[in-house]
């Protein structure tokens, strides 16, 4: 619904359920509802309109604007820490990952076989739309969490404080820990890769989708392709899960049945490491990447699709993984960021293999230096990481003219070393990714006090005003706090950043209202997120 002010000022309201009525400060009696979409044209001034205040503002009064850009990026999981266990405790992690001076966070979403979030696609599938509440969530759990829409609130949380949100689908194709007896591993045994003895555990100790299986791919990317339609994502991310299971595995009968199609009706090689059976399905698995990282910026053209590998070569030698070829491929079809995981327990060990990765992508002519950060080990198996070697490996990637960094994991950020990169970052910075001003706080909305008595109100209004904020034309979300959680609650377009600010009334109960930017327009949008203007750097 469109609403403009007698001065012709307008602002276009989308009401969910939660809202109850929404009405201009100054709207005349006769405005009438605007029932036509809005063009492209329009969408377009909006965004721009609304990226150049952003902008100017930004330069005036921004430190991070003359700071030089990099990814600065922490992981979330719920596994080993409780920075994301409640909802108070995951808003007061965006705080702190905010005012230590990071700008992304990669946030889990896809898990042991269940999503972080309620899934028409899961439960399509295996008939559950999330993890059930009974059960657990880590095989180490003591006892089982009850499952929330964590995507959400996490989403919202990182907003309110400024933060790119990357939705991590940390699973892949792992359908489930080799002790977790779960729907998808019950209900889809023809989907899972096996060992040449039938075993469906891999050496790694888990349970995982036959990447060659049509249905299975299937089901990743439409779990994929729903949180991105339905949620208002920075980016996505996949790692080292994206693989073939195992160089030992793939003698599943699905997989021996495409190879013998191809070979003259011959089994696969009984010796996984045959140079031939592995190329083959190495093949497969880069056929698999590039039509997948295709489908998603056929969808959502401005998408941050990220990849974040373990190292080459021992990618390649122990699951078949060629990313360093990934980035070769051409634009459509190439993943936007690669953050190999050079987990290493010193700062020596560090620089040989950081410096091994840079050289992988230089020896296929695919070096695009802002397109390659660092995944920095802080915590984990092992000795913690000294902050002396922290530093030096942040320092290394600042040299080289790289992207920045993504620190494994947030516990290592929060509980170890926040003073330190606190004052070692100095403040905050752009990402590479995005433009200025692409997501800034969220804006609070004021209370109005009410002016007639409850008696006097009409039956069923039970209604609270609130007064927003004077925003720039653009797209915007509301949300509102019920005590326990924010939820989103309209969605708003303003037209004409001059029109005096809307008044909203909600049904009572709310403690706060804020108003977010909304960039899910701008996602399907052609452009790309974080390209680089320089060439690539092509080999010697």
């Amino acid at each position: 619904m469109s609403v403009c002010t007698k001065a012709g000022r307008c602002f276009a309201l989308f009401l969910t359920q939660w809202a109850w009525l929404a009405v201009a400060q100054t709207a005349g009696p006769n405005t009438a509802p605007d029932t036509s979409p809005y063009t492209s044209k329009i969408a377009a001034a909006s965004t721009a309109a609304s990226t150049a205040a952003s902008t100017a503002a930004n330069q005036a009064a921004n430190p991070a604007e003359k700071a030089v850009p990099e990814v600065r990026g922490t992981w979330l999981t719920t596994t080993a820490n409780t920075a994301i266990a409640s909802p108070e405790q995951t808003a007061q992690t965006m705080q702190r990952l905010r005012e230590i001076g990071l700008n992304t966070v990669y946030v889990e979403v896809w898990k042991n076989g269940y999503t972080q979030f309620p899934s028409k696609v899961l439960e399509r599938t295996i008939g559950v739309a999330q993890r059930p509440n009974t059960a657990l969530q880590d095989p180490g759990d003591k006892q089982a969490p009850p499952a929330r829409d964590l995507l959400q609130e996490t989403l919202i949380e990182s907003h309110r404080n400024g933060l790119n949100y990357v939705a991590w689908f940390e699973y892949g194709f792992m359908a489930a820990h080799g002790s977790t007896s779960n729907h998808l591993r019950r209900l889809k045994p023809e989907w899972l890769s096996r060992d040449i003895k039938g075993n469906e555990v891999a050496p790694n100790g888990f349970v995982w989708l036959n990447p060659l299986h049509p249905q299975a791919r299937q089901f990743l990317l439409d779990l994929t392709l729903e949180a991105i339609a339905r949620y208002d994502l920075d980016g996505i991310q996949f790692d080292d899960r994206i693989v073939w299971p195992y160089v030992t595995m793939g003698y599943d009968d699905f997989t021996r049945g495409v190879y013998a199609a191809e070979h003259g009706g011959r089994q696969p090689p009984a010796d996984a490491r045959d140079p031939a059976w592995m190329r083959w399905r190495a093949d497969k698995l880069n056929a698999l990447a590039q039509d997948f990282v295709a489908q998603l910026h056929k969808a959502r053209p401005g998408l941050l699709v990220s990849l974040s590998p373990a190292v080459y070569p021992w990618s390649f030698e122990h699951y078949l993984l060629e990313w360093p070829l990934w980035a070769r491929w051409p634009e459509q079809q190439r993943w936007d960021e690669f953050v190999p995981q050079a987990y290493r327990m010193s700062y020596a060990a560090f620089d040989a293999t950081w410096r091994e990765q840079a050289q992988a992508l230089r020896d296929v002519g695919a070096y695009r230096p802002q397109e390659l950060v660092a995944g920095i080990r802080i915590v984990g198996d092992g000795a913690d990481s000294s902050w002396a070697q922290l530093r030096d490996s942040i320092q290394l990637t600042r040299r080289e003219g790289q992207g920045g960094h993504v620190l494994w994991f947030s516990r290592g950020v929060l509980d170890l070393y926040a003073k330190e990169l606190t004052a070692f970052y100095g403040g905050p910075v752009l990402s590479p990714r995005f433009p200025a001003g692409w997501r800034a706080p969220s804006s609070p909305a004021s209370r109005v006090p009410a002016t007639a008595p409850a008696a006097s109100r009409p039956a069923g209004q039970i209604v609270q005003t609130w007064q927003l904020p004077t925003l720039p034309a653009g797209r915007y979300r509301v949300i509102a706090h019920d005590g326990q959680q924010w939820r989103y609650v309209q969605d708003l377009v303003r037209l004409d950043g001059t029109a005096p600010a809307p008044v909203l009334r909600l049904a009572r109960g709310l403690s706060r209202v804020e108003v977010l930017m909304d960039r899910r327009a701008d996602r399907r949008t052609g452009q790309r997120p974080g390209r680089p203007t320089a060439n690539v750097i092509q080999r010697p």
